[in-house]
């Protein structure tokens, strides 16, 4: 199929925004602290402040999971991209700073256009128009939305064909039958004959996991109680960022880690004109980060629309790069 004849012109990237961030937010967190065990969607970490965080996060000597596929991407790019159709679109599921997009954007001219998704807009739009500066060959097209949910994909890449990029272990952030139906959802939205690129991290030692959602500068714990901040910000909220501590742990039955804002007394808060009470001791259970086995990922995708056709891991065996092909 030649694309290239109906290109048309390049726009500004600015973000086509689908969601009323503030009202999803807002009722997102007065249902989460209504429930018996109170909780909080980690999709809400990523603010301005969030993103900055979770970026120094990245850097840390405990936290593995960045320099592990980054470095699977980068020596092995050439040979993920070949995969990929050409002319493509790739579309990136929570891009952020597009940093490892960017490894695979370099290694494939025929990746043409690049569609990030991500729900924080401001963030996004800075991201877009810095990568349209540096790759101008690429026709940038940035999505504001919550990529959990529907939304769509600009009209420009409707009939091209598409690759899907969920890099990071995101997919870890889902409950198992959410990831599922993430995965089930991308394949549709991506279309017939789509491609997907996961990032998987794998189960290993607890002493290794814990340190890296428990570094010793305090940054993931700063990451943490930035949540709070947020929602003091954007929802009126009076939560006292000093009466709560920062908890991670891996829960081994269940192969997940687990982060939680613990209650270090008994406090009562308002958020969004409501009210909540908090014991001592208890939480609010802000991040799930589920690791996974070769075998147990390559289950899932099966089951949610894709079949795994290829697979890299880096030398320590930490962490899994996934090509699937849409069944």
């Amino acid at each position: 199929m030649n694309l290239h004849a109906r290109r048309p012109a390049l726009r500004p990237a600015v973000p086509f925004a689908q969601t009323d961030s503030r009202a999803a937010f807002a009722a997102d967190v007065v249902a989460g602290l209504s429930e018996a065990r109170k909780r909080v969607p980690a999709k809400y970490f990523y603010d301005r402040r969030g993103s900055e965080l979770f970026a120094a996060i990245t850097t840390l000597p405990e936290y593995y999971p960045t320099r592990a596929e980054t470095a699977i991407l980068s020596a092995h790019a050439a040979e993920i991209t070949a995969a990929l159709p050409a002319p493509s679109a790739l579309v990136e599921f929570g891009a952020g700073e597009a940093v490892k997009a960017r490894i695979l954007l370099a290694a494939a001219p025929h990746i043409e256009a690049y569609v990030p998704v991500d729900i924080s807009a401001e963030f996004l739009a800075e991201e877009a128009t810095r990568l349209t500066r540096d790759l101008p060959r690429l026709r940038v097209l940035p999505v504001a939305a919550d990529f959990t949910g529907a939304f769509d994909l600009p009209g420009e890449v409707a009939s091209w064909p598409k690759a899907g990029f969920f890099p990071g272990s995101t997919i870890g952030n889902f409950e198992p039958a959410e990831a599922a139906a993430f995965l089930y959802e991308a394949a549709h939205l991506l279309g017939p004959g789509a491609r997907m690129i996961v990032g998987v991290d794998l189960v290993k030692d607890a002493t290794i996991l814990n340190a890296a959602y428990d570094d010793a500068a305090g940054v993931t714990a700063a990451f943490n109680l930035n949540l709070l901040r947020r929602i003091n910000d954007e929802l009126d909220a009076d939560f006292d960022l000093e009466a709560f501590e920062h908890c991670a742990f891996y829960n081994v039955p269940v192969h997940r880690i687990e982060m939680h804002l613990v209650a270090r007394s008994s406090q009562r808060v308002r958020v969004a004109g409501r009210v909540f009470d908090f014991r001592r001791g208890e939480t609010i259970h802000t991040e799930s980060s589920y690791k996974y086995t070769i075998g147990s990922f390559a289950a899932l995708a099966a089951g949610s629309g894709w079949t795994p056709s290829a697979l890299w891991t880096d030398p320590d065996g930490y962490f899994s790069v996934h090509l699937l092909s849409r069944s």
